[in-house]
């Protein structure tokens, strides 16, 4: 079980990851990444260094930690009124986030301080709950739509792997593709 598997939510420890994560970004917008360390961490956070190595372990877990936290979308996808309108808008925004310089680096810290996986299974999560939302709305106004599962394959899939390793061509246009690949065949054409 990794170190913050462990962390319980309220309270100090809250705290202490808030105030933790808040020097991260500030040091990495004042100095960049290179010159983080893990002592300049806890001076800024109001903390001992050994409490950062104790919850985090290394400057990597902690940047994964502070990467995981920022990908966290902070609001439900937009209603747009249909499902397809609804999946291309949460994609094309999806896309660029997740493929703007500051979204990769996060991806790749989320990914690169996780050995064991959790993070990539909460980003994956993250992207699982914004699609529920969206299909959810579907279903509301009556509209035939895939599972997540299918949205998951179909779109965010392909993105991700364009964002890790071919990202030349990431537009609205190629999101808004996929989309329409992945509605195929549910309820009216697209």
């Amino acid at each position: 079980m990794s170190r913050r598997a462990m962390v319980r939510p309220g309270g100090r420890s809250a705290r202490v990851q808030q105030a933790v994560h808040t020097a991260v970004r500030e040091l990495q917008a004042e100095l960049g990444r290179p010159e983080l360390t893990i002592p300049m961490v806890a001076a800024r956070a109001g903390v001992t260094p050994s409490t950062v190595y104790r919850r985090w372990g290394d400057l990597q877990e902690l940047l994964s930690d502070v990467a995981v936290e920022r990908l966290r979308p902070e609001a439900p996808p937009q209603d747009r009124g249909d499902l397809p309108a609804d999946l291309r808008g949460w994609a094309e925004e999806f896309l660029e986030e997740m493929a703007s310089p500051t979204g990769r680096a996060y991806i790749r810290d989320a990914l690169l301080g996780d050995p064991d996986g959790d993070n990539a299974g909460r980003c994956s999560a993250y992207a699982a709950e914004q699609i529920a939302v969206v299909l959810a709305r579907a279903a509301e106004r009556g509209e035939d739509a895939p599972d997540v599962e299918t949205v998951l394959d179909r779109v965010v899939a392909p993105m991700m792997y364009r964002i890790l390793f071919r990202p030349a061509g990431l537009t609205g246009a190629y999101a808004h593709g996929l989309v329409r690949d992945a509605l195929q065949g549910f309820g009216a054409p697209r």
